[in-house]
């Protein structure tokens, strides 16, 4: 079907294609208190939002309190990736170059590797990150998309096309399929993003191989900028950046969809697209972007970015509904765990710091600075809630982007780059293990009805069809 064909309906048919969208939405409503009657986990979480238990990892652990003498305490936010303290693994990098690959390796294996360990595994990822120019030009650039995440699902899938063994779901043939895909997603992202602004937006196509002696974010930054330069700490917190968004627990909205898909016996292109799908969502990994826009809207309608008080106005109008989209929220503040602090946040937002010094961009960041200890203490406020309100990794990742010249359109397909390796563990996780097919249960609250012939059924919707 071509454009032509996909154009709006004419006249009458969209008539009665509104009729049809007013059956949908009537008749799919279902009465919020029967919710509460039959004790319904909405979400997945109980009353007081905590997730309900659904299965068992060892690969990371998010961690938000602590029992103390019997008593449920708040903590600052930790987070641990195979038992190491995520905190302890970027202070510990040392300036090293391979900081998401040596990552990749831990959460994929249990453990840190050796030096010679992680040279072996870099090499590997290397040779497995090569695409074919005839995938390039057939499948990248072919009908590019707009929202790239759309064009990394369709070259994970067609992928399978070129596996010679893509059904075997064995644990080695598993990971030989994710090694690649953790090699590959870098180049078809940035592929995919080149090739829509130049068959889209008509700008130069820029094509550059990625460089075997480049880590993963280097790459990035030298097949994404025209030049193909960076600075040692540009690349370094970008490479700090993939380290945090590589894994975050079997809970997450892509992960556990990692589990639920992996259950059922699919290969591993339709289990790390259909991750993908997840991800991209705005509830999930495009929170970042409306964070963007919510700052630019702030920058905007606040005159003086040092005056707290007008702040605080203004993000009591968005509160209010009165500002930005008109949703009522703060986006990057609170989390569905953490309360006193993320820890993902409070590293970022140090990096962060130090690239806005480098790009001559201390007052915006001193300026989200505000926003976030402001926003934390007016939502408590406003919302009476009993608990912190602290800033999530999304408060400051979309800065962080934008200073390293990350297009928007890149945002969520750098969070699907680094977080496929925490996919990537899980679903060989569930492999390993192996598990039911995951089946949770959903109660039937409708009615049943007798059948009727067509030409004896009468109702409004046949009456509104004659």
């Amino acid at each position: 079907m071509n454009n032509h064909e996909m154009m709006a309906l004419d006249e009458k048919h969209n008539a009665e294609f509104e009729e049809l969208v007013k059956y949908c939405m009537t008749s799919g409503a279902i009465n919020l208190d029967l919710y509460e009657e039959y004790d319904v986990k909405r979400g997945l979480r109980d009353a007081n939002g905590k997730g309900v238990l659904t299965g068992l990892t060892e690969i990371s652990d998010v961690v938000s309190y602590k029992s103390i003498d019997g008593v449920k305490t708040p903590i600052d936010g930790e987070l641990y990736y195979q038992g190491y303290n995520v905190a302890d693994l970027v202070e510990g990098l040392n300036g090293r170059r391979y900081a998401f690959e040596e990552t990749t390796y831990l959460l994929l294996f249990g453990e840190l590797p050796t030096a010679e360990q992680l040279e072996r595994f870099i090499g590997i990822l290397s040779e497995l990150q090569e695409l074919s120019g005839h995938f390039v030009r057939d499948v990248i650039m072919k009908a590019p998309s707009a929202n790239i995440m759309n064009a990394l699902l369709k070259s994970i899938v067609t992928l399978y096309s070129y596996d010679d063994n893509p059904e075997d779901i064995s644990p080695a043939n598993v990971l030989r399929q994710s090694l690649q895909l953790i090699g590959k997603m870098p180049i078809i992202s940035v592929y995919a993003y080149h090739s829509y602004r130049h068959f889209k937006m008509d700008d130069v196509l820029l094509i550059r191989n990625p460089d075997k002696n480049c880590s993963t974010a280097e790459n990035i930054l030298r097949m994404l900028r025209p030049d193909g330069k960076y600075t040692e700490l540009e690349a370094r917190v970008l490479d700090v950046a993939l380290v945090l968004h590589a894994e975050h627990g079997g809970g997450n909205n892509s992960t556990f969809t990692t589990h639920v898909v992996t259950s059922s016996g699919t290969d591993t292109y339709s289990a790390i697209a259909a991750s993908i799908a997840s991800l991209k969502g705005p509830k999930h990994g495009g929170a970042n972007l409306k964070v963007t826009h919510m700052i630019e809207n702030i920058k905007e309608n606040v005159k003086d970015w040092e005056d707290e008080a007008e702040i605080e106005a203004y993000l009591a109008k968005i509160l209010d509904k009165q500002a930005f989209d008109g949703a009522g929220l703060i986006y990057g503040m609170g989390h569905a765990v953490y309360t006193l602090s993320d820890p993902r946040e409070v590293i970022l937002k140090k990096y962060a710091k130090s690239l806005s010094e480098e790009k001559g961009l201390t007052k915006e960041f001193e300026l989200l600075d505000r926003i976030e200890r402001i926003a934390g203490r007016l939502i408590a406020q406003r919302r009476r809630l009993f608990k912190p309100i602290c800033a999530n990794v999304d408060f400051y990742s979309g800065f962080v982007y934008t200073m390293l010249g990350i297009p928007e359109e890149l945002f969520t397909p750098i969070f699907a780059i680094s977080r496929i390796s925490g996919w990537s563990a899980h679903r060989l996780e569930e492999l390993v293990n192996k598990g039911k097919i995951i089946r949770p249960a959903y109660k039937y609250v409708g009615w049943h009805k007798p059948y009727y012939d067509i030409e004896h059924r009468l109702g409004d919707v046949n009456d509104n069809w004659k």
